[in-house]
């Protein structure tokens, strides 16, 4: 982890005490220099008072430059929490549905018809939530819905993306990924979701998701891509639950055995 003196970012107060270290020092050098030529001779003399040209900037300068930079600072604090906010979902601190769409159409967007790329799109729906809100009281259905969230993040790869959808759906967006190694991911998202330990009110339970998923190979829309994922979902759930079901996207899916 960088030390907090080398943080020069935005919201750091290295770079406040930094700025207004530089800053004082450059208002000394321009007193000096401004009092130290003449226009007549053209040469550099120091004056009889040259002391005046330091103490006086470091009287007025620092607090002015910390001033600035502490209301440039709390800007800059205030711009990322809400750009949070925006972003992330404050429940389950997975991005939020406008983020998550937006990052996957640009994804797809930016894909050439020359270089194909694959992934795939999954859409993880928990299973029986209702009936934890129903039995348990809708905090312990958010402490399932934080559970859920945390095994899906720990189960992917780094550059993956999970978003939550609404209520108790999510989505996991994976760039690269054929269908062979999709499949094995979304089979251990299901299995780590049904290893999470969840004892509302000491109460065991377990928790169980349905997985639907639409590998590409070729360019295709969010919607299009989750409207096949979402099918596959609903798929899942009519078989039983607990379980994964694919296709393989190409203008239109071709299910995946």
């Amino acid at each position: 982890m960088k030390p907090q003196w080398l943080d020069l970012s935005a919201r750091s107060r290295g770079r406040v005490v930094l700025l207004t270290v530089l800053g004082t020092a450059a208002c000394i050098a321009l007193a000096l220099a401004l009092d130290s030529f003449s226009f007549s001779t053209g040469e550099w003399t120091l004056g009889d008072r040259w002391q005046n040209n330091i103490f006086i900037p470091l009287a007025i300068a620092p607090p002015f430059f910390i001033f600035l930079l502490v209301s440039l600072r709390q800007l800059a604090i205030a711009h990322d929490d809400l750009l949070q906010l925006a972003t992330v979902d404050s429940l389950t601190s997975c991005l939020t549905r406008r983020a998550f769409t937006a990052l996957v159409d640009g994804y797809m967007e930016r894909l050439s018809q020359d270089a194909p790329q694959n992934g795939a799109l999954l859409v993880i729906d928990v299973d029986h939530f209702k009936v934890v809100n129903d039995r348990f009281g809708h905090e312990q259905g958010d402490e399932a819905l934080k559970s859920v969230a945390a095994a899906i993040r720990k189960s992917v790869r780094s550059i993956d993306l999970v978003g939550r959808m609404g209520g108790e759906e999510f989505s996991v967006f994976l760039p690269g990924l054929g269908p062979g190694m999709t499949l094995a991911l979304a089979e251990r998202i299901r299995a780590a979701v049904r290893g999470v330990e969840f004892q509302p009110k000491g109460v065991p339970w377990a928790l169980s998701i349905s997985v639907g998923g639409a590998t590409f190979d070729e360019r295709a829309s969010f919607t299009e891509l989750f409207r096949e994922a979402d099918e596959r979902m609903y798929t899942a759930k009519r078989n039983g639950r607990n379980r994964v079901e694919m296709s393989r996207y190409r203008g239109t899916a071709t299910a995946l055995h």
